[in-house]
């Protein structure tokens, strides 16, 4: 495809030098510049939004509004003035909780809200491709034939036990780590064979990153988008924006070094969107983040995922996964033990359960009775 990278507010092009020549022309989704006075400055002004998935979110808003009910005509003789006054003085109350009630009453389950979700991404296009992955370290195989596909639009998790090959996997995924045997496409692009060009779409938060903890936010960020070949304008458009959605406006002065493991974390995931990427690898991306950090951090990828991109995430946290993520992938030993949509994935039970079945049951604790308060 071709990365024009835009400035939302200014509409200046940039990065016009970003173009895989890999991605046939067919496969190129059309990009377009949204006028920043209609977007809310949380929703991330900084990601392209394709032209189909704009066209998705228009039909979902007159489906609503064709579903909305009708207002009731005024009685004969009365004016729309008396009907408002009318209606504040008793009358329009009730008239304003029954839209309310009809709301609550037509409320999907999660779990039908999930399935359809699903459904819809399935229908979509592969934008990251894994077959036969496969990488070892002397006599342990870390990765064994790892196959997944992750499409537009999904937001796809990885889950498994310590040292079941997931920050392998994802390394070889974003180029990091070069595999033994296999192949990692990212839309048309192959990534060990055109690495440059698959690197310029995907966006990448590793493990333990090492920031330059030197820089201020504000200069780590710039470091980071004119490394991706944004011009200055659109560096700085992009950095408030990205500061202003992960609640960063009064760090940016700061140094990387002075940052909670929390901030830190954050600022390294606006690195990561700063170029608007197609596709987001985030390894633990919710460690060392609080509870409030962590619903902020939810909502800029659902909004991410929203307007046509990837994710493909890795964590320990079951619960997290099984509330955000619409595919899941249960890697065990090097291999995909499960995958699918997560309502298929965990059965009639919960993620973490199905987890525990494939990993082969909890640990008993038998053989410890000297574990007990000392007396003394």
């Amino acid at each position: 495809m071709t990365l024009e990278a835009r400035a939302t507010r200014t509409g200046e092009a940039g990065a016009a030098g970003l173009r895989p020549a890999a991605v046939p022309a067919s496969d190129r989704p059309r990009l377009r510049v949204r006028d920043a006075t209609t977007l809310d400055r949380r929703a991330i002004a900084v990601v392209a939004v394709p032209s189909h998935a704009t066209e998705v979110l228009r039909r979902a808003l007159r489906r609503r509004a064709a579903s909305a009910p009708s207002p009731a005509a005024p009685p004969a003789g009365r004016s729309d003035a008396g009907r408002s006054g009318a209606d504040d003085a008793g009358a329009g109350g009730s008239a304003e909780l029954r839209p309310r009630e009809a709301e609550g009453q037509n409320r999907e389950a999660p779990s039908a809200v999930a399935a359809r979700a699903a459904d819809e991404v399935a229908r979509r296009p592969v934008v990251l491709r894994l077959r036969g992955l496969s990488r070892s370290f002397g006599a342990t195989v870390a990765v064994d034939g790892v196959e997944l596909e992750v499409r537009e639009g999904s937001l796809f998790g990885v889950v498994g036990p310590n040292g079941a090959g997931k920050t392998t996997t994802l390394s070889m995924v974003t180029g990091l780590l070069r595999p033994d045997a296999g192949q990692v496409v990212v839309g048309q692009t192959d990534v060990w064979a055109d690495p440059e060009g698959a690197k310029r779409v995907i966006g990448v938060l590793p493990d333990r990153l090492r920031l330059f903890d030197r820089l201020t936010g504000a200069q780590f960020l710039f470091y980071a988008g004119v490394l991706r070949g944004l011009d200055e304008a659109a560096v700085r458009t992009r950095t408030a924006d990205l500061a202003a959605a992960f609640g960063l406006e009064d760090a940016l002065g700061r140094l990387v070094a002075d940052y909670s493991a929390g901030m830190a974390k954050k600022i390294a995931l606006a690195a990561a969107m700063i170029h608007a990427p197609r596709v987001l690898v985030l390894d633990e991306p919710f460690e060392s983040v609080d509870p409030v950090s962590a619903a902020s951090v939810t909502e800029i990828l659902q909004r991410y995922v929203a307007a046509g991109g990837a994710v493909l995430i890795s964590s320990h946290s079951m619960d997290l996964i099984q509330r955000v993520c619409d595919h899941v992938a249960i890697i065990v030993s090097g291999r995909v033990m499960a995958a699918g949509p997560v309502a298929d994935v965990r059965g009639d039970g919960t993620l973490e359960e199905r987890f525990v079945e494939l990993v082969g049951g909890r640990a008993g604790s038998g053989g410890m009775e000297w574990l007990q308060p000392s007396s003394a």
